[in-house]
């Protein structure tokens, strides 16, 4: 399901940061599938897998994005042994006005993974900006979240991005590598809790 060949020859890139971007990791025939099994959720955040129902054609992806010889291919495009380091997995639905504020990610992050799952984008919100500053317009690369693009980058403290705002569907499954157990825990923790809280507010994720 996925394209690891694409990935073990992609080109990494170090302006403004370290990130490769692959377009097709996920082949378009996958589209009705996947998009069918993708879980149902209805406001912004992320989710841990645990949180959320799907069906088996998302569940093969997850699969494989969790596997071996994914970890194996970051492992070599980067230059960083991830089987060191804990992997989790997240997933979006919608984006919202407040989302997308620029930021570098939290320190123990190692490399992050985003997978876009959306048939097509038009807007011109939401589009992914890898940055050269704080500033959302110091604009180095522009990645439009548009089916089966794939954009992974080694967080530093200068890797900046963050995107203009869209309101909507945007669909995106989101794998990281940090340094510890309890940080992925506190992790998952941490969007259990945002969900049981819009719980709480009536906001069913799903």
């Amino acid at each position: 399901m996925l394209n690891l060949d694409a990935l073990r020859t992609a080109t990494v890139l170090h302006d403004p940061f370290d990130h490769t971007i692959v377009d097709a990791f996920v082949p378009p025939d996958a589209v009705a599938g996947i998009s069918q099994d993708y879980p149902r959720i209805t406001t912004t955040g992320s989710f841990p897998l645990s949180e959320l129902t799907y069906g088996p054609a998302f569940d093969q992806l997850i699969a494989e994005l969790s596997g071996p010889a994914v970890r194996d291919a970051f492992s070599s495009r980067f230059d960083v042994d991830l089987a060191q380091y804990v992997s989790i997995i997240t997933v979006r639905g919608r984006v919202g006005s407040h989302d997308g504020g620029v930021h570098t990610d939290a320190k123990w992050k190692i490399l992050s993974v985003l997978l876009y799952l959306n048939p097509t984008w038009e807007s011109a919100g939401g589009r992914l900006r890898l940055l050269r500053g704080k500033d959302i317009e110091q604009t180095a690369v522009e990645v439009v979240p548009k089916w089966g693009t794939m954009l992974a980058f080694k967080r530093s403290d200068h890797s900046w991005h963050g995107h203009l705002p869209a309101e909507g569907e945007r669909r995106v499954v989101q794998l990281n590598w940090v340094t510890s157990q309890e940080k992925a825990d506190s992790e998952l923790t941490r969007h259990r809790r945002s969900g049981f809280v819009k719980r709480l507010l009536g906001r069913k994720p799903y």
